[in-house]
């Protein structure tokens, strides 16, 4: 390392947050990036460790992508970031979405966490990218040769996007299959605009197809054509659809109006913010209503944000888990990603939150419209407490409590494909393929909901597997 006493000189400092009084005001977003001196002495902390665990090293998972987070971070200490954005353009196709919108699994796995003072890779990660854009140093990058192949992309998300891109810089001629009106799946549509600003993939966007990627909006697969005739057109198939059927919640009054999945609730405020003339057959807002957001995890937390920003007059978000402990036991969980308390920037901005709560009914009025909530607390065991029952006044309510696996009903069930235990598509870590000839598949469609780095993963690896398959080698990394 250039300098190998630096995480004993530097304290960790991290990127911080517009006020939230100034940044619920908007939709844009609100971290304040630091100056490039307080950068790379940022990055003079990362140690010369015997093992660097932010890596995936034998089996725990730091980085999924296998990011060099030690060599990206010395080039950034030297002031070599011509040299760093290639570094890390090697393992991560789109370093802007994870310096964004992942939770930094390395940060977790760095050996200065060991004294909760992790080196600020996120943020560092970021600033590579950023700086690169800024100064014109990302630019498409062309096959030298074409292999007469066809590859048809379902889905374009980041498995989607990751595999498409890596496949076109094979030489394959890529079609990028996309059921909204623009291209970005869950980045575009799930991620509220204040965690990443669309600007990002729309630079990617045209990246991409000054590379020679074709793109198809407006296409559902499965419903506006059939799957199996696109057999007929291309050498091979990716399936990246993503995991999108949500976890339900079927107690009493489930039917009342005001009660809606996440997914479809922050979609129509992205939609807006993009300019996007759709008519919602249901518009859903949380302006002047009392907001309950049933499900503790990232989705709920966007939901927290945007109903704030739409003028909620109150929020209040449900986890039916028991609150976790403020700090972990680093003898117990370090180098693996530890269940500790977390305070997202949303939850900072205003909401009440409950932790071991069951919601047993939703109450409506006349109309038809949900009014409350009638909720228990549970144990350990989720098992309710005689005694603990109150009541929570609800005009909206969102269910964010997961994704339990892709839609079957269309393009996978025209396949008559293998499903796993799970009820994803079944296929291995080693070759992506499916039990349909021709069709692979990566990213949550096959392993879950899972983190958007994940998926970046997945789509290079599946990419790389395809290219085998076709050409009989691969260059592509693994």
């Amino acid at each position: 390392m250039g300098k190998v006493t630096g995480f004993l000189e530097v304290d960790r400092q991290d990127r911080k947050y517009r006020p939230a009084a100034d940044r619920v005001r908007n939709y844009k977003e609100f971290f304040i990036e630091l100056p490039e001196e307080t950068l790379r002495a940022q990055a003079s902390r990362c140690m010369d460790c015997g093992i660097p665990f932010c890596h995936d090293v034998k089996g725990i998972k730091g980085c999924p992508v296998n990011n060099q987070i030690p060599d990206w971070n010395d080039m950034v200490y030297r002031g070599e970031w011509r040299q760093a954005i290639k570094d890390l353009h090697s393992t991560n196709n789109f370093p802007e979405f994870t310096g964004r919108i992942c939770p930094a699994p390395c940060e977790s796995s760095c050996t200065l966490n060991i004294t909760d003072s992790p080196v600020t890779i996120k943020s560092i990660e970021c600033a590579i990218v950023d700086k690169a854009w800024k100064n014109g140093w990302i630019q498409p990058q062309k096959a030298n040769h074409s292999t007469g192949k066809k590859i048809g992309v379902v889905g374009s998300g980041p498995a989607g996007m990751a595999a498409a891109q890596q496949l076109i810089r094979a030489g394959h001629e890529v079609h990028l299959y996309e059921k909204n009106g623009k291209i970005g799946g869950l980045l575009r549509y799930g991620i509220p605009d204040f965690k990443l600003d669309k600007q990002h993939i729309d630079r990617r966007i045209t990246q991409m197809s000054d590379e020679g990627i074709i793109f198809h909006t407006d296409v559902h697969v499965g419903v506006d054509f059939s799957v199996k005739k696109m057999l007929d057109k291309h050498d091979a198939i990716i399936l990246a659809g993503g995991a999108e059927k949500p976890r339900d919640l079927p107690i009493q009054g489930r039917n009342f109006n005001g009660i809606h999945y996440a997914m479809d609730f922050l979609p129509q405020q992205n939609k807006r913010n993009g300019g996007e003339k759709e008519q919602f057959s249901k518009e859903i807002l949380a302006s002047g209503k009392n907001v309950v957001v049933i499900g503790g995890g990232d989705t709920g937390s966007d939901c927290i944000g945007t109903s704030i920003r739409q003028g909620a007059i109150s929020v209040t978000q449900l986890e039916i888990m028991p609150q976790p402990p403020m700090k972990e036991n680093k003898l117990v969980t370090w180098p693996n990603w530890p269940l500790k308390m977390r305070t997202s920037s949303s939850q900072e901005e205003g909401t009440e939150r409950e932790f071991s709560v069951m919601t047993q009914i939703f109450e409506g009025d006349g109309d038809g419209s949900v009014k409350k909530l009638h909720c228990i607390k549970v144990d350990k065991d989720f098992k309710p407490i005689p005694g603990s029952e109150f009541q929570l006044k609800a005009d909206l309510v969102l269910l964010a409590m997961g994704f339990v696996s892709p839609i079957y009903d269309g393009m996978l069930e025209d396949l008559n494909i293998t499903l796993d235990s799970k009820n994803n598509v079944l296929a291995d870590t080693v070759n992506y393929k499916t039990s349909c000839e021709k069709i692979w598949t990566a990213g949550d469609m096959r392993r879950g909901q899972s983190l958007v780095v994940w998926a970046i993963r997945e789509g290079r690896q599946c990419a790389r597997a395809v290219d085998e398959y076709l050409m009989g080698s691969t260059l592509l990394p693994r």
